[in-house]
């Protein structure tokens, strides 16, 4: 299923009805029951209208998903607003700071799956539902290794999106692919789907022969930048190594680290000589790719207990201060547990 996720720039109520149809059609078509379907409207039009009143607009992000052989809606609502203060108090069913009913955050909560919200008073607010075809499946506990999120958004008119990421896991450990087909659209989503293909089928553990293999594999198509990231349990290690503008980070509590990609383009050229940037792998790491549809001018460090989130949250807290809106965007987090 496709990893990228229609956005909608919610400014004006009119939009609220067009918005709530689309998302009530996609669940039915991924087989979720008509009750179900009308639940997941309440959490739409409660997060949308919450857009309008509270925030003057923002925007919503949503795709449908496969998990644990369980189709899903996922939504994220971002906003740049005032932000809460205390978000214990407005959790609470019949809580309302303008004088209407007070029951959308709480009803949220009730309706969905997982609710995650984050905020900062100034700042805004990023909130991110999951939504399963039955209400009473309970999410699997976290297991230990990584505990992922991503993000993929087309460049604004496109139909398609150029970037993309893949993760392949073992009981060696786990690869990490995040790539950046050139330009947008058609030709752009070509590559880095090759490039994904080449992913999943290559045999080999390091990232710079990963590359290589994919280099090979893209060369008809417009070609794309790209990072991988491996981890090997055993010798509890990161192996990165890039080519292109595909930003890395590491954060290890209030330390980071960044990795430099080489120059070049996979598929046209990449340098004869590419080794592996090494980083100790330990728990409670946080990992950072994203494309340069985001700025690189930030730090999670900036943000009120942002680390301690959700994976979800701190994609989608970086997405909504960093997209550019000229491009393709796309965003990987990645927390080891």
């Amino acid at each position: 299923m496709d990893n990228t996720f229609s956005s909608y720039k919610i400014d004006d109520r009119s939009l609220i009805a067009f918005i709530k149809r689309e998302i009530h059609n996609l669940a039915l078509q991924i087989g979720f029951k008509p009750h179900r379907a009308a639940e997941t409207d309440i959490i739409v039009s409660e997060l949308t209208s919450n857009l309008i009143k509270y925030a003057n607009g923002g925007e919503l992000l949503y795709r449908a998903n496969i998990e644990e052989e369980h189709n899903i809606i996922e939504i994220y609502c971002l906003d740049k607003g005032i932000g809460f203060e205390n978000l214990s108090k407005i959790m609470s069913d019949g809580y309302s700071s303008s004088n209407t009913l007070g029951q959308g955050l709480g009803s949220i909560k009730r309706l969905s799956n997982d609710f995650q919200i984050y905020s900062m008073k100034n700042w805004g607010c990023v909130q991110y539902v999951k939504i399963y075809e039955k209400a009473d499946l309970v999410l699997p506990a976290l297991q230990s290794g990584l505990n992922y999120s991503g993000i993929a958004v087309n460049y604004p008119g496109e139909k398609i999106c150029g970037d993309g990421y893949h993760i392949k896991t073992s009981k060696r450990g786990f690869q990490i692919l995040l790539g950046d087909g050139l330009g947008h659209g058609e030709n752009a989503n070509e590559a880095v789907q090759l490039a994904i293909k080449a992913f999943k089928q290559s045999i080999e553990v390091e990232p710079s022969e990963i590359i290589r293999d994919m280099h090979s594999k893209v060369k008809k198509s417009r070609g794309l930048v790209a990072t991988v990231a491996v981890v090997d349990f055993k010798s509890e290690v990161w192996n990165i190594c890039g080519v292109g503008n595909i930003s890395t980070r590491v954060y290890d509590g209030l330390e980071n680290k960044t990795y430099t990609p080489y120059n070049g383009i996979i598929g046209h050229n990449i340098p004869r000589t590419l080794n592996s940037t090494t980083v100790p792998y330990k728990k409670h790491q946080i990992l950072v790719m994203h494309s340069d549809g985001l700025r690189t001018r930030w730090n999670l460090n900036d943000m009120t207990s942002i680390l301690k989130q959700h994976s979800g949250i701190i994609a989608s807290a970086l997405y909504k201060e960093n997209v550019r809106g000229t491009d393709d965007a796309s965003i990987l987090v990645g927390k080891i547990m």
